[in-house]
């Protein structure tokens, strides 16, 4: 009870004790049982003995409660991945994403997290099967956005750490402020997807403020972590040469940076939108031609950067 006294333990009441109330028992402490009454009635005499022993009525301890399975709301699973961080890689998609990117090619996770639900156990579980393929590369959670579930997203990287697999985090920054720097510790890479320079474009392109991830992106800057940074080339809303330029401007601030990619804009996701009841708002775009994608290579080029 929320007003047990601490020091009355010995009294040993099943009902528990309160300061406003005197037990019929022993009146020199008060008891819950009876604050509408002044006497225990016999039909509840065998709920309110005195004498039972202390190890039948003592609260579970701290020890005796097994903590609840951390879960996780999962979208789809690549089991060899090859583009989502270096080497073959168990690549796990997250359901759930506060963005509404135009080009996104997964609109089904976007929104709160929904799907099929698994426990950090079974994750690793079935991690470890792969080891000897991905022993070269490792384990990367993709989304939606996967810090929209941060406690799963930790717990799986602790224990995937544990075990001596690389793990790598693809995310927009936009939660950046939910990740602690324990958490951070147990990320080996962090592949960061910067849609952007100009705030108005940034919040066209993704439905977001620009700041909190640039906010993140200074903070892993600082920590020394490990990045690569992605960039989608999208004709007609993020090629703008100033947008790439302040891109690649942000990118050759920070530290630890160690590739940097331009993907070319592709409308593989479309369908998806069709099946959904989706406006697709791209339908009209091209895909960038291998002149505009030379272009924005060039920009970051000047600017100290080298893409991939």
């Amino acid at each position: 009870m929320d007003d047990r006294i601490p020091s009355l333990a010995h009294h040993d009441c099943n009902s528990g004790a309160s300061l406003n109330d005197c037990c019929p028992r022993d009146p020199s402490i008060g008891c819950e049982r009876d604050r509408d009454s002044n006497a225990v009635p016999q039909s509840r005499v065998a709920e309110h003995r005195h004498d039972v022993a202390p190890t039948q009525s003592r609260e579970a301890s701290p020890a005796d409660v097994q903590p609840e399975p951390v879960q996780g709301f999962i979208h789809s699973v690549e089991t060899c991945g090859t583009v989502d961080g270096p080497g073959l890689r168990y690549v796990m998609f997250l359901s759930g994403c506060p963005l509404r990117c135009q080009y996104c090619h997964n609109p089904d996770a976007q929104g709160k997290p929904h799907g099929e639900v698994r426990t950090a156990d079974s994750v690793i579980e079935e991690v470890l099967r792969y080891r000897n393929f991905i022993r070269r590369g490792g384990l990367t959670i993709s989304g939606g956005e996967p810090m929209m579930q941060i406690e799963f997203v930790h717990e799986v990287f602790r224990r995937a750490k544990a075990e001596g697999i690389h793990t790598a985090l693809d995310t927009s920054g936009f939660l950046g402020h939910r990740a602690s720097d324990e958490m951070l510790d147990c990320m080996d890479l962090v592949l960061l997807d910067i849609k952007g320079s100009a705030p108005q474009i940034y919040r066209e392109t993704t439905g977001v403020s620009l700041q909190p991830t640039l906010d993140f992106a200074r903070r892993l800057s600082d920590l020394g972590k490990s990045m690569w940074i992605r960039f989608v080339l999208v004709p007609g809303l993020t090629d703008d040469e100033s947008n790439v330029r302040g891109v690649a401007q942000l990118v050759a601030g920070l530290n630890a940076v160690e590739r940097v990619e331009i993907l070319p804009f592709h409308k593989l996701g479309e369908s998806k939108y069709e099946q959904l009841g989706m406006r697709y708002q791209l339908h009209q775009t091209p895909e960038p031609t291998d002149e505009q994608v030379a272009r924005c290579r060039e920009i970051f080029a000047l600017e100290g950067v080298t893409t991939h």
